[in-house]
């Protein structure tokens, strides 16, 4: 009894140091902690460590190496660049550059994950729209659809987001697996989504911005020599002709991965060897070291990882699992409907009370002893993906990413309440997380059944 009722609690207080983040403490400080006192009360044995060490390692590296991809870009001056096409491309109209900005979010995602698109693109929106000189009021429609576009547009693929890496891994499916089955549906919740931000918020969109702004202090990428009168123009098309390279690069290195996966080559592989690559590239061409990536690199999302990943194994061993299993099993073995819906729709429950990394861990654990059938696991596993990925954004407190969001937004100076963000959310996700369930369920119990049930 000792030991079950320590190991709640630990979860419990992990949870909240994680969520509050006294005096700015990293997320990872009480993950270890509390993966600490679960080995130590004996909830999980060494040999348990090791299968959790197997069972992250691979997403962990996969992430870490696209990480270091974005910084390198960052170090391009790419997403600099890309905040001035922004400008550019929206040519004066507000209704254009919030088509944009979702675009750009959705593809940031795609290349990269999560975490690393809201890093990333938010700064450079918010420096953007400050210098569009816009009213409060006005940025908030760029950033807030921003921000659920870049954290839900994990679901599509898997290997935007660490924790559905892990749980692939959990549930022994690939990659590519994953994407043909989860790619239209999510989509197609996605083109939802940011239809209904639309919406919401098009009689708060300014009708005109500013063509050009100021204060971006794009680097002068690549360096040229061509005399003073012509280097504007020249550096101006030398620039764009080598992020369209470096752009291309990455997406060939991201669609390795899934080619990777379908050859059963472990997808960290290609993602560290495609890092690697961009590391030379930067260091032949901007003479930069790839030591300034053991500091800028954040290292501590491996320890996080881990951490949580050994918290909630602790809660599987004394029971909890077997608890959600009696509970959910009888409702959604019969019915392929009730698979996506009901496990959907527990993971949108549960992630926004405990955080979706936690709640799609738990979630994927309980369907791996269910005894369902291969067709059953898949739609249940993927439902939780949607319920994890989408159905968390309807309370700031559901992800990460969109903690982080929401404290880059307020260092911007950029006011987004608790209260605005849920008026908003509450209106938009549940009818995207429902419409992409139902599309889920026809989707692949249609084009995959077959497939599956031989």
């Amino acid at each position: 009894m000792f030991q079950l009722w320590m190991t709640i609690l630990t979860f419990l207080g992990t949870l909240i140091l994680i969520l509050w983040r006294p005096r700015g403490m990293n997320e990872a400080i009480p993950a270890a902690v509390g993966a600490i006192i679960v080995v130590l009360i004996g909830s999980v044995s060494l040999s348990d460590l090791a299968i959790i060490s197997d069972t992250i390692s691979g997403a962990a590296v996969t992430i870490m190496a696209t990480i270091v991809m974005a910084i390198v870009l960052e170090s391009f001056g790419f997403f600099h660049w890309v905040a001035e096409k922004l400008a550019t491309k929206a040519k004066g109209s507000g209704i254009r550059l919030f088509w944009y900005v979702n675009l750009l979010c959705f593809l940031m995602t795609l290349f990269f994950n999560n975490d690393g698109s809201i890093l990333i693109t938010t700064p450079i929106l918010v420096m953007l729209l400050n210098n569009m000189g816009l009213k409060n009021h006005q940025k908030i429609p760029y950033l807030l659809s921003g921000g659920l576009i870049a954290t839900a547009s994990s679901a599509p693929i898997g290997v935007s987001n660490i924790v559905n890496l892990v749980a692939l891994k959990i549930v022994d499916m690939t990659l590519w697996m994953h994407t043909a089955m989860m790619f239209v549906p999510a989509t197609l919740g996605l083109l939802l989504l940011v239809g209904l931000l639309f919406l919401r918020f098009r009689k708060i969109l300014p009708k005109t911005v500013p063509t050009e702004v100021t204060g971006l202090s794009l680097p002068s990428y690549p360096p040229l020599k061509t005399s003073h009168k012509g280097l504007q123009y020249a550096s101006q098309k030398a620039r764009s002709r080598f992020m369209r390279n470096v752009l291309l690069f990455v997406f060939a290195v991201r669609v390795s991965l899934f080619v990777a996966s379908f050859f059963a080559i472990p997808v960290s592989f290609v993602a560290v060897f495609g890092s690697l690559v961009l590391l030379g590239w930067r260091w032949a061409y901007l003479k930069i070291s790839p030591a300034d990536m053991l500091k800028k690199t954040p290292w501590y999302i491996i320890i996080f990882a881990f951490g949580m990943y050994t918290i909630i194994y602790g809660l599987n061993n004394i029971g909890l699992t077997d608890w959600l299993i009696g509970f959910m099993q009888p409702i959604i073995k019969g019915s392929l409907f009730h698979a996506s819906l009901m496990m959907g729709t527990l993971l949108t429950v549960t992630s926004n009370i405990f955080n979706n990394h936690p709640a799609l861990m738990v979630g994927t654990l309980t369907l791996t002893n269910m005894e369902l059938s291969l067709l059953s696991l898949k739609i249940a596993y993927l439902a939780n993906i949607i319920g994890s990925d989408i159905g968390s954004l309807l309370l700031p407190m559901g992800t990460l990413a969109t903690l982080m969001w929401m404290h880059i937004v307020k260092r911007g100076k950029i006011r987004i309440t608790w209260s605005e963000y849920i008026k908003v959310t509450a209106v938009v996700i549940p009818p995207t997380v429902l419409f992409t369930l139902v599309v889920l369920y026809y989707w692949v119990s249609t084009l995959f059944g077959d497939v599956l049930i031989r």
